[in-house]
Formats: structure tokens, C-alpha cells, sequence
């Protein structure tokens, strides 16, 4: 097997602790430690034995993420190092080459270098931005058919920060269940939304569904690197051999840390922290917008510290990333990337007077460009 090579996630890794300001991140700006001790005391952090725990997640951690999801019990979780090894899992354990799989897109490219990788068949269906980034449902019902074994979206999506609406998950639940695919729901933003309201879970719709998700967007925790799988209870006994081949367990102290995020007063308060932080800058973006007279256009985004505008300038998305690094030591993330080009991902997430010096240095490279 020849794994892909991860062009988005390279990129990214090559240079965000080079530059000087970071447009291609998509969470917020990660907690300090001393930030979390407003959610605890720390006493028992310091009294953590620094050796394995329970390899498909602590009893305790698993019981905290329980509650966020309906008709569920400890047996549905296995806790991963972040939600990218949650994705790993499911499609190493689903995949067999020649396998019919669908891909939403504009996306996350993980999981498309998976399938290819593993060898299946890809077919892909887009959400449009004239349809304010909802899929054309004429062409998703053209993608599954009976042989299709996986469908993989991303809800909330990344890049474009949209939702789906009830049609779009009626029809996608609705193709699920005819074809007897498994529905692979990566479910990361949830908790980001501007509005407040989260998210409805996939789970419980549809009795094959894998949900993956984590502390590293919505929570600003991406350093623990903690995530989890929620599935039914034999996939989940299933996926658990297939972790005992890479991480074994996350640490000690990861888990420690993600059980005070997760207690249920503290994980509002992180939601309400996200929310302000993206609402935030999404009104300084907008304004920045604006100001640029129609050389940029954005669908506004409604969960996720992510939008993806696009733009009218005689330049891909890849040579603007380039130019802006070069030229700006910004750092965007370019369309092209995930299969949408004039397009760039902005992270929404950063500290307010680094986001804004960072759309300035941009300003002043679009109006050489244009």
C-alpha cells in the first residue's frame, strides 16, 4: 500500500510555526495551562501517575463524553489521540480495495487520502456556493448507489463553516439506509456555532452511523490531542484492535485535562469562549470584505473558526498562499487544495490584533495584485 501524500495537511505543518501571522489554522487559539486552571483547581493534575491508562479511553473520560450524545453508553466510545486517528480507525477497518465510497467536498482531506489510499472507489459530490455551500441534491443521490459502502461528510463543514440544512441531512440519512452504506460523520466543529445553537449529532438517525469528533477545534485543547469515536458497540470492540497497532492510549495527563473540558459547566463556558472569539473576528473579516469593492465574496459561515471566501483575481489559490508567505509571512490555506480553486480557507480563530495585522498585510497584497 502507497499512502497519499497529505498536501493540505503538509503545507500547513511545513510552515504555521514559521510565519509570522497564521490565517490557516482552524480552531481558536488553544487554552494555556494556567488558563485551565480557572476550570479546576489542578490538585489532582499534579498527583496524575505518569503511565498508561486504559487504552480505549478512561472510564471516567468516557462517561463525560457520554453525555453529549442521546441513547449511549461507555461500550459506543473509544477515546483516540484526536479525532484524525478516529477517522484513521474507521476507514482502515472499513475499506477493502475496490470498495465504492462518496466523498462530500469542498472537505478535510484526511479522509479522501485514506480511501484513495486504501484503495477504494471514489466518487465525490459538492457542496455549491450558490446553494450557500448545501449539496445539489440532484447530484448526491447520483453518487450513492447499492455498492456503495461508505458515505463521509463533515458537519459542520470544513472549509466553508455551512451547516447542513434538514433537507440535505434528510436526503443524506435517506441514501444511507437504501444503499446500506455506513455513514461516517466527522462532527469536530460542533460547539463553534455562531448563533449559539449547536449543531444536531448525526447519531442515533441511522443505526450504521460513525460519528468522529474532539477537543481540538470547538475547544481550542488541539495540544492535548484527544478525540474520540462514537459507533455502535461491535464497531466500536472492532476499531479498538485496530488502535492497539498505533497509539496504544492517549497520556495520562491529556486525559486528566480533557475530563475538566468536558464536565458539563466548563464545556459551555469553552463553547461561549469559541463563539465570541470567531463571532468576533468573522465582523472584522466582513468589514474587511467590504473595504476590498468586490474583489472578494464570502458565504457567511455558521459554525466553525473557518470561511471560505473566494475572490476575483488571475491568480490560483496555491500561487496566492505562495506569494502571501513570501511576501507577508502569512499564512493562508489554499483552496485548490480541497478541490476548490480561486478559493482560500481563513481561520477565524486567532488573537483579535494578530487576525487584524494580518488581513492589513493581505490588504496591502491584493492591491498590488489587483
Amino acid at each position: 500500500m502507497i499512502i497519499k501524500p497529505f498536501e493540505m495537511e503538509r503545507w500547513q505543518s511545513q510552515w504555521e510555526h514559521k510565519v509570522d501571522y497564521n490565517l490557516s489554522e482552524s480552531g481558536v487559539h488553544p487554552f494555556t495551562l494556567e488558563e485551565m486552571m480557572d476550570f479546576d483547581d489542578m490538585k489532582d493534575l499534579l498527583n496524575t501517575t505518569l503511565g498508561y491508562i486504559q487504552t480505549d479511553g478512561t472510564p471516567e473520560l468516557k462517561s463525560l463524553i457520554t453525555k453529549n450524545y442521546s441513547d449511549i453508553d461507555e461500550d459506543n466510545v473509544l477515546v483516540t489521540t484526536g479525532s484524525s486517528e478516529a477517522n484513521l480507525l474507521s476507514l482502515w477497518s472499513l475499506v477493502d480495495p475496490g470498495m465504492e465510497t462518496v466523498f462530500m467536498l469542498p472537505n478535510f482531506m484526511q479522509i479522501h487520502g485514506l480511501m484513495d489510499s486504501f484503495g477504494a472507489q471514489m466518487k465525490t459530490f459538492y457542496l455549491k456556493e450558490e446553494l450557500n455551500w448545501q449539496p445539489e441534491l440532484k447530484e448526491l443521490k447520483k453518487s450513492v448507489t447499492k455498492q456503495t459502502g461508505i458515505i463521509s461528510i463533515t458537519n459542520p463543514n470544513n472549509p466553508t463553516g455551512s451547516q447542513l440544512d434538514e433537507t440535505s441531512r434528510k436526503t443524506i440519512l435517506d441514501l444511507a439506509q437504501w444503499s446500506g452504506a455506513w455513514l461516517i460523520c466527522d462532527e469536530v466543529y460542533q460547539g463553534a456555532e455562531l448563533n449559539g445553537k449547536l449543531t444536531p449529532t448525526f447519531w442515533g438517525e441511522y443505526d450504521k452511523t460513525i460519528i468522529s469528533c474532539g477537543l481540538s477545534k470547538s475547544y481550542g485543547l488541539s495540544g492535548l490531542r484527544v478525540g474520540w469515536v462514537i459507533a455502535p458497540k461491535t464497531t466500536i470492540e472492532n476499531l479498538w484492535k485496530y488502535k492497539d497497532y498505533t497509539t496504544i492510549s492517549i497520556s495520562a495527563l491529556s486525559d486528566r485535562l480533557a475530563r475538566i473540558a468536558l464536565e458539563p459547566k466548563n464545556r459551555k463556558k469553552i463553547f461561549q469562549r469559541t463563539q465570541n472569539i470567531i463571532r468576533k473576528n468573522y465582523d472584522v473579516f466582513r468589514w474587511w470584505i467590504n473595504d476590498l469593492d468586490g474583489i472578494f465574496e464570502c458565504v457567511a459561515p455558521k459554525a466553525g473558526a473557518i470561511c471560505f471566501p473566494g475572490y476575483h483575481l488571475d491568480i490560483s489559490a496555491s500561487q496566492l498562499a505562495k506569494k502571501a508567505l513570501k511576501e507577508k509571512s502569512v499564512l493562508l490555506q489554499p483552496g485548490d487544495q480541497m478541490k476548490v480553486d480561486r478559493h482560500i480557507r481563513i481561520g477565524l480563530g486567532e488573537k483579535s490584533a494578530k487576525f487584524k495585522k494580518a488581513l492589513a498585510l493581505l490588504r496591502e497584497m491584493i492591491s498590488e495584485l489587483s
